[in-house]
């Protein structure tokens, strides 16, 4: 007998074959579409990581404003010297004076409008808001040059740069920096060396404030540090829209070589950032009242004196403007201006993406998100 066999016809095959197609289609499609919210999802995730760690350093540096700074400078003290900010236009607004200074120190200013986008730039001064180990250090000084160290925690190095502070006993006298009995203009000088920084009175107690480590012999530059945060638009990552930039901390150098003065120490802390508002709440009546008055120009413009800034400041409020994870053409952001402050509260501002001097390109395809810090300063009052 002769057996008859029996195949797929052309047609059956092709059939089969287009049914594949599609499903391949289909499972390549669902499978690119999962890449991509994984991709997405990743660079969120990056970014609110970012914005935890990156913002809680802001958050301690406001909250440590005016630590260890003084507030009473002697008339003989010698003057210090803060210097322009070497890229930004405002140039001397962010110093207490315009070259050598002995005014006493605000311990914050603001600068509105002032930097990328029209963004503002925000001044912290502090002793400890630098990033060296001997910033964060402070010990008590009595009489006979006797001190303790590592009372705060951290240990003094002898060569580590210091300043000296008489807590005083009156509104008149308080935090008071102090000059060398030798010479009352000197007021700086290094951990192995306060001998002509103690008290007279055995009944007294200075604090020695760490400032900056030993970087060559090179005396401090000023009786504080200063931090400054601004937006860079210096190479900003590529997953970052068109003119955004990134939130920048520099330290405001210690040294008093040719080069001084300018802002080192550079740490990026938060990626693709359109905008920063920074808003202070004064209340401004005396006596005071309890209710606040808003500020939004920078402290400078309101007239108000270190102590007045000190005695009326409320609280500092930060709004910052940016994006998570990177570019996505199937997402629509529709709000446009956006407000970064709290209307409810005052301050802040409309950032339109398409009208700012440089325009956010598809500005849309973007989630923006707004950060808010609110921080009462903890070292302002007595």
């Amino acid at each position: 007998m002769i057996r008859r066999e029996k195949g797929f016809t052309l047609v059956e095959l092709m059939i089969t074959m287009v049914i594949f197609v599609v499903v391949i289609a289909a499972v390549s499609q669902i499978f690119t579409g999962l890449l991509t919210q994984f991709k997405q999802q990743s660079k969120m995730a990056e970014t609110n990581i970012e914005g935890i760690v990156g913002l809680e350093m802001m958050r301690r540096d406001v909250e440590r404003a005016g630590y260890g700074i003084p507030w009473v400078i002697p008339a003989t003290a010698a003057a210090y010297n803060e210097v322009p900010l070497p890229d930004t236009t405002p140039g001397f607004d962010y110093n207490e004076c315009a070259g050598a200074c002995t005014a006493v120190p605000r311990p914050v200013v603001a600068g509105s409008g002032a930097g990328f986008n029209g963004s503002d730039e925000f001044v912290i001064r502090a002793t400890n808001v630098a990033r060296n180990t001997s910033s964060q250090a402070w010990t008590i000084l009595s009489a006979g040059d006797v001190k303790t160290n590592g009372l705060s925690g951290e240990s003094f190095a002898n060569t580590d740069r210091v300043i000296v502070l008489s807590p005083g006993n009156s509104a008149a006298n308080a935090r008071t920096l102090v000059v060398s009995s030798a010479d009352n203009t000197v007021w700086r000088t290094t951990y192995n060396a306060t001998a002509n920084f103690d008290p007279a009175d055995a009944t007294q107690t200075f604090v020695i404030y760490g400032v900056a480590p030993d970087d060559g012999g090179a005396a401090l530059r000023m009786p504080f540090n200063r931090t400054d945060y601004y937006i860079s638009n210096s190479n900003p990552p590529l997953r970052c829209a068109a003119n955004t930039g990134v939130l920048i901390k520099s330290v405001l150098s210690q040294s008093s070589g040719a080069s001084g003065g300018t802002r080192t120490d550079f740490l990026p802390l938060l990626d693709c950032v359109a905008d920063m508002q920074i808003v202070f709440r004064f209340d401004q009546t005396v006596p005071p009242d309890g209710v606040a008055d808003i500020v939004t120009d920078g402290i400078a413009a309101t007239g108000l004196t270190a102590q007045q800034v000190r005695e009326r400041l409320m609280d500092i409020r930060v709004y910052i403007l940016a994006h998570e994870g990177q570019r996505d053409p199937n997402f629509t952001y529709a709000t446009n201006p956006v407000y970064v402050g709290d209307a409810a509260v005052g301050g802040g501002r409309n950032f339109n993406f398409t009208t700012v001097p440089n325009p956010i390109t598809d500005w849309q395809n973007y989630r923006w998100k707004i950060y808010t810090i609110v921080v009462v300063p903890k070292n302002l009052k007595q």
